[in-house]
């Protein structure tokens, strides 16, 4: 998962300087792990140094609450500058210099400045900081939706593309897509249709922060005995917070929900759980979401599509809502026989229980007692092989050695919390310097509540010749212990971790000339794409085995009989699994390619498509 829109403290850490470089391998690299519990270390110790910045970063990390508000109105400043500064260019006088470069510039500069205002919000516990980045981020988005209406500067745009004087291959595609983006925003309309368009644009905007808002501010939970949590392990229950009446109290949040969902053995339990949890939002959310959608209908009539969804395909390779539809009804019908199947499975396994009837929170609990069975196997209790310092050497090994990288921990740069850790890392034979990483694993109160990775600062080429490195950020939910130790890892955190890696190392190296094609998000249809083939790591044997040992003693890594188990698991229910997915992508391409749909009777519909429960 990559997201740019999100929580923590600022901690002292220690007043000098060590680096820990992280190229190892084999057994070698096991020994190195059980001697000092960590990453195998070179220390260089110089004292008495303060927090080092890191080198080729803008990025800013702790800065204040009235900083932040500061930095967004600079940000804005500069940024009508540059474009009061290419829309005075005359027409007759446009060259890439003087129009493209100059935005081509700003967005490399004020990017990492603009996630130095957002990000806080995905990370810190302080509520003024939390309000001011929300804030700085409402500013921001606002004076963007204003350059984007900017027809003086359009026009100069045009005027440069019409003359075709492309520098390169890369700076055309560049200039194509400013092109593309203001005329996207309306810019080649009348100018009732624009105004009336950048009218429903602000609307879209405002119920879109709202309905996140709502999701991000939601502190529900439920509270349940001991004997109405039973089959979740003591770990998970020290972990718990009480109530007054000394029940747990389970959140509503996605490490909570699915640990319930899966060990539970209680089916009131679980199903409280799933209920509630897809009510988050509630009645509010499903009013913003209807409204929303009309006004997405609304803005792309307005460019000329028949619906919202023809106008967000239209940039896919799918061109169309028709191909979109007619891709997800070939898949589902190949699977409708191997998931009946698959369903058929979990219901007699029920049935065995009691005659209650399956429903959709029985599908997680179900799918693991079944896999426990067919592979004996508990897949709940890998977790003892993958201490999260063990799994993340690992996956640094195989990292390293697939693409030609190192990877150096830098122990004394600016964080905002303890847990955090920074990465340089740099081309394995030449010694450059490709970009650096922030890693955020645990979870803790007013953090973002996904795992994901941030494009923090993009990479870029300047016309002097210089090159903007890139910065990333990995978030990830780890719990710790109730001692505070660091977590044992379910095997699907495992892979979760393998994924966000390659969002990461597709960040770092990516060496295009233009900030706007470095990113995580510029092509929708790629962007998963080196995040998926990486998972395929942790399915193999010589793989499991490096990243694994028993947390009690990590030189004893899984055996090969549960190597073979867990590469014949994944595949398992995989067609049910499938079909929920492909019933989410009907339920948005429907609601965004009809206007004036009923949401709640169109789930309905198609619920039984996805679960059949």
């Amino acid at each position: 998962m990559t997201e740019i829109p999100g929580n923590g403290e600022k901690m002292p850490r220690q007043k000098r300087e060590r680096s820990s470089l992280l190229a190892f391998g084999g057994a070698a690299a096991l020994l190195a792990l059980a001697a000092n519990l960590g990453i195998t270390a070179f220390n260089a110790h110089m004292k008495n140094r303060r927090k080092k910045d890191l080198q080729g970063s803008k990025v800013r990390v702790n800065i204040s609450a009235s900083e932040i508000l500061k930095l967004a109105d600079r940000i804005i400043s500069k940024s009508k500058e540059v474009h009061d500064a290419v829309a005075s260019v005359p027409l007759e006088k446009v060259t890439f210099m003087n129009v493209i470069s100059p935005l081509a510039e700003l967005e490399a500069q004020q990017f990492p400045l603009v996630q130095s205002c957002v990000f806080p919000k995905m990370v810190s516990t302080s509520d003024d900081v939390h309000k001011a980045s929300a804030e700085a981020e409402r500013r921001i988005d606002a004076h963007v939706l204003t350059c984007s209406k900017r027809e003086d500067v359009y026009r100069v745009v045009k005027a440069f593309a019409a003359r075709g004087e492309w520098v390169n291959a890369e700076a055309k595609h560049y200039s194509q897509a400013l092109m593309r983006d203001f005329e996207r925003n309306g810019l080649n309309l009348t100018l009732t249709k624009t105004e009336e368009m950048q009218r429903v644009r602000v609307q879209i905007d405002e119920l879109s922060l709202r309905y996140i808002q709502n999701l991000n501010d939601d502190s529900t939970f439920l509270h349940f005995t001991e004997a109405e949590l039973a089959g979740l392990p003591p770990e998970f229950l020290k972990s718990l917070g009480k109530v007054a009446d000394g029940k747990f109290k389970v959140i509503l949040k996605s490490h909570h929900v699915a640990a319930v969902l899966e060990l539970c053995q209680v089916g009131t339990t679980r199903r409280k759980v799933a209920v509630a949890y897809g009510k988050r939002g509630g009645e509010v959310n499903l009013s913003i979401l209807e409204d929303l959608v009309q006004l997405r209908h609304k803005f792309a009539r307005l460019l000329g599509y028949a619906s919202y969804a023809d106008y967000a395909v239209g940039l896919r390779m799918a061109k169309a809502p028709s191909k979109v539809f007619e891709f997800l009804e070939d898949i589902s019908n190949s699977l409708t026989d191997p998931a009946t199947t698959e369903l058929s499975m979990l219901k007699d396994l029920k049935k065995e229980e009691g005659d209650h009837p399956f429903g959709i929170e029985d599908l997680l609990y179900y799918v693991k007692k079944a896999e426990a069975q067919q592979f004996n196997m508990d897949i709940g209790a890998l977790k003892q092989y993958f201490p999260v310092n063990l799994v993340l050497s690992g996956v640094f090994k195989i990292v390293q050695d697939l693409f030609g990288l190192r990877f150096e921990e830098l122990k004394d740069s600016e964080v905002w919390h303890s847990d955090v850790s920074v990465y340089s890392v740099y081309d394995l034979s030449s010694g450059e310097l490709l970009g650096h990483f922030y890693l955020d694993m645990y979870t803790r109160e007013r953090k973002y509540n996904h795992t994901c990775v941030v494009a923090l600062q993009n990479g870029a080429s300047s016309t002097n010749g210089s090159r903007q490195i890139p910065v990333a950020l990995l978030l990830s939910q780890f719990q710790k212990d109730a001692s505070g130790q660091p977590a044992l890892l379910r095997f699907s955190e495992v892979v979760n971790l393998f994924h966000e890696f390659g969002h990461v190392v597709q960040h770092i190296c990516n060496r295009a000339s233009f900030a706007r094609f470095s990113g995580l998000g510029f092509d929708p249809d790629f962007v998963e794409v080196p995040a998926l083939v990486l998972e395929n790591w942790c399915y193999e044997s010589f793989t499991l085995k490096l990243i694994s040992g028993f947390h009690q003693d990590i030189t004893k890594p899984i055996n090969d009989e549960m190597c073979k188990s867990i590469k014949r698991w994944r595949y398992s229910f995989s067609a049910l699994k499938m079909k929920q997915e492909i019933l989410y992508c009907l339920f948005d391409q429907i609601i965004h390619s009809t206007e004036n749909v009923d949401m709640v009777e169109l789930f309905k519909h198609l619920h039984p498509r996805g679960c059949q429960c």
